[in-house]
């Protein structure tokens, strides 16, 4: 197990399997410049230490509710804050490294995630969902538009229509609803969340971990990608794999009627 020096992010790696847990619960794990700088440092450090797969999730009764606006107070006379600084320095990165860690990343969900909490939880790779789950993009009550990515993810997710009525009533979407919807993978009753997540990440953490990085990239670059692309990309996706030692011992244990070891090699 390793852990690391934190308070608003809490950090454990064993097994295989990195969990990182906001630890805000007091202010229902909203975000400030010192706990996106602990949450990147975690996510780095996951990667490095060799994780097979990633479980995010809050403290307390929420998963995440977006940016605390006590950083946001403005006195009477004061400039308004560059919140475009704030994207490029916090949100965008955050969600640009989730995006490009090379193993499956599980957010479990537990009560609200609201604002950019929401689509935090939508740039992980698996969603679960407790039952009093609920995600709310809050940002037309303030006067905003969608950030950490969520222009991005909920039409893709959602649909259109689905994503701009999210959007612009900032109505509360609950863990079940957006399971029916596909935003998210699974909703699971409260009590059964954590348990759910980890053994999603302890299966993904015996499998393969070059064709789980090859399967991220091919899915989340089918979007921007013609048909013909997409083809070309399974080409060489498939050659690279195909040529790795996993296959190799995917196909004998198959052929052996056993469980695969596989090495990432």
């Amino acid at each position: 197990m390793a852990e690391l020096p934190m308070s608003d992010v809490l950090y454990e790696c064993r097994d295989g399997v990195a969990r990182i847990t906001l630890n805000r619960p007091d202010k229902l794990n909203s975000f400030t410049a010192a706990m996106h700088g602990e949450l990147r440092q975690a996510i780095e450090r996951s990667q490095a230490e060799g994780a097979r797969a990633l479980i995010l999730s809050g403290a307390g009764r929420a998963f995440c509710t977006g940016q605390d606006l006590a950083e946001r107070i403005m006195p009477p006379g004061s400039p308004p804050p560059d919140l475009g600084h704030s994207i490029e320095s916090y949100y965008k990165p955050l969600v640009l490294a989730l995006r490009a860690l090379p193993l499956p990343v599980i957010a479990a969900v537990n009560g609200a995630a609201a604002g950019a909490g929401a689509n935090l939880a939508f740039a992980c790779d698996i969603v679960l969902a407790a039952r009093s789950a609920v995600f709310i993009q809050a940002f037309s009550k303030l006067g905003l538009g969608p950030d950490c990515g969520g222009s991005y993810f909920l039409p893709r997710l959602a649909g259109t229509a689905r994503a701009m009525g999210l959007v612009l009533t900032a109505d509360k979407l609950t863990g079940e609803q957006a399971e029916a919807w596909g935003l998210i993978w699974k909703c699971v009753d409260d009590e059964i969340l954590m348990i759910e997540a980890e053994a999603l990440a302890a299966r993904f953490a015996q499998g393969p971990p070059l064709a789980y990085a090859a399967i991220k990239r091919s899915l989340y670059a089918s979007p921007h990608n013609t048909l013909e692309q997409q083809l070309d990309l399974e080409r060489d996706t498939q050659r690279t794999l195909g040529r790795s030692e996993d296959y190799r011992e995917g196909v004998t244990a198959f052929m052996e009627k056993r469980m695969p070891a596989f090495k990432g090699k």
